[in-house]
């Protein structure tokens, strides 16, 4: 058999088995161009992506978006161990490892099977190795089997676990800050009450856009996850807190610099890198999200509970400054992921979820 045969599939394992330590055990971002995992979602992504947008938006795009998710996890590990499968059979055949099946027949069709039933640890023993070298790789193989669904067995509800602590803020985010969120109900619900704790708003949202940096960063699979509501989202729920920690560092008079500063650092931390995961450019919104008359009923909404804006010239440019410095990237995660963001004010007679639901 010819021994490039054999050289092609130890190397495809090498190949597998890194691309899965990246994926699943490695934490830091790989900056590496080529990876088999981005290669794959790219590839499944853009046709996906594409037939979404021909669905109405609304429930039917998202029941269809929903599903991408979940789904190309389960295809990844499956496409990884049908891979090394493959491989392995490869190996055998090329090296000659004579297996043989109990009617005596070789061949890389008996080879495959051997491969199949060693990697998911069968033990049937209906194929036969002959040869030591032969005993050797299906050793090896079924101690590779093994790790690889242990760890696949620890990854998934990893995955499940970080999905739930990111949708527990985005969920709790409604009745704060509407459905979905924008800054000029956030604003006025906090600001309603004297007791209102927006401090503590800030400090919360700065830990989860932490949190959500490392989860997402590290799974990179979870940004395709969707919130339970059809109008939630993790893209808009970062974007509202990064509009009202704009607004009160820029715009709104004796609030707390100081935590909406901080805030606002670690949610555009989060969405430049996460851009950078995927490899997108910032690009700005089609159309100007707070237009002049949008800004000032914006400003006439806030100002029912005693909010009120600074008119100078030089914290409308520090405004301005500040959106900048964010909409592109958020606007870039928008259009890839088709979650739409938030408007600055929400239109009349929309209702909260928790109001709709029954």
């Amino acid at each position: 058999m010819p021994l490039w045969t054999a050289a092609v599939a130890a190397l495809l394992i090498f190949v597998i088995l890194w691309d899965a330590f990246q994926t699943i055990i490695l934490s830091r971002r790989v900056s590496r161009k080529f990876r088999p995992t981005r290669a794959f979602y790219r590839v499944l992504w853009t046709p996906w992506r594409a037939a979404a947008k021909r669905v109405p938006q609304g429930n039917r795009r998202e029941n269809v978006l929903t599903v991408f998710g979940p789904l190309s996890l389960i295809l990844l590990i499956a496409l990884w161990a049908l891979g090394l499968i493959v491989s392995f059979a490869l190996l055998h055949w090329g090296l000659g490892s004579r297996l043989t099946d109990p009617d005596g027949h070789t061949g890389f069709g008996v080879d495959l099977y051997m491969s199949g039933t060693t990697f998911f640890t069968l033990g049937l023993g209906d194929v036969t190795p002959r040869t030591t070298l032969a005993r050797g790789l299906a050793v090896f193989e079924s101690g590779i089997g093994f790790a690889f669904l242990a760890l696949v067995i620890g990854y998934v509800p990893l995955i499940s676990q970080a999905f739930s602590r990111r949708e527990v803020s985005i969920s709790m985010l409604d009745a704060s800050a509407g459905s979905p969120p924008t800054a000029a109900q956030l604003l006025r619900r906090h600001f309603r009450d004297e007791d209102a704790d927006i401090r503590g708003l800030f400090r919360d949202w700065e830990r989860w856009s932490a949190e959500l940096l490392e989860s997402h960063v590290s799974f990179p699979v979870l940004s395709y996850f969707r919130s339970q509501h059809d109008d939630q989202s993790w893209v808009a729920a970062l974007t509202a807190i990064l509009d009202v920690c704009s607004l009160v560092v820029a715009r709104i008079e004796d609030r707390p610099l100081p935590t909406a500063r901080l805030t606002f650092a670690m949610a555009r931390h989060a969405v430049v890198d996460l851009c950078a995961v995927f490899h997108l450019k910032p690009t700005p919104p089609p159309v100007d999200r707070l237009p002049p008359s949008e800004e000032k009923r914006l400003e006439t909404f806030v100002a029912t509970v005693g909010v009120r804006f600074r008119t100078d010239e030089a914290s409308a440019a520090k405004f301005r400054a500040l959106r900048a410095m964010y909409e592109p990237y958020v606007q870039a995660l928008s259009s890839f992921l088709i979650m739409p963001l938030p408007e600055w004010v929400s239109p009349e007679g929309v209702k909260d979820t928790w109001h709709t639901m029954e």
